[in-house]
């Protein structure tokens, strides 16, 4: 079947579209998600939250404003954000090591094919070292870009046209 197809079908709240964009998307979105929470569970938990916000919420995808992949990946990215912005997260996490958050994107683990299989490290590779860190803090880390410029130390400002500089070389490499 059609993925529009699919998606209308979906929006109309049929269970078998669901069932099958939740079998395509779902190693993806969860991989993403585990690369924000860094806890396996707590991405599987988070991503079966972000289906069922998506299922609540199907009227609002609008075509015109993106695929629907991306539509699901900003709401699961924005689901695991808030996550590791809470109170709850940041009380179970006060006792890891400082090295369990470092290296997201040189991480050697099957982290890299999950990254991969999405279509982000083939986008990454031709960006510069600026724009990478840039990158990781921002989308993969979740940092906001007050944070990012206090961790990279330059100013708010900087962060702000070196990120919109960043996402345009990124579109450039979109095929």
């Amino acid at each position: 079947m059609e993925l529009d197809s699919l998606i209308t079908l979906f929006q109309k709240k049929d269970l078998t579209a669901f069932e099958k964009l939740y079998e395509m998307y779902s190693k993806n979105i969860c991989g993403v998600i585990n690369t924000i929470v860094r806890d396996t569970e707590l991405a599987e938990e988070i991503c079966q939250d972000v289906f069922l916000k998506i299922w609540n919420q199907s009227e609002s995808y609008d075509v015109s404003k993106g695929r629907f992949f991306t539509w699901i990946l900003n709401i699961a990215r924005n689901a695991a954000i808030d996550e590791v912005r809470s109170k709850s997260y940041k009380q179970g996490k006060k006792n890891l090591p400082a090295d369990y958050f470092v290296g997201i994107l040189e991480n050697k683990d099957n982290l890299n094919l999950k990254v991969d299989a999405i279509g982000l490290r083939s986008l990454l590779k031709n960006l510069k070292e600026q724009c990478k860190q840039l990158i990781e803090l921002l989308y993969f880390k979740g940092y906001t870009q007050k944070e990012a410029a206090e961790t990279l130390d330059i100013p708010l400002g900087t962060i702000k046209t070196r990120n919109r500089s960043c996402i345009s070389q990124l579109r450039k490499n979109i095929p």
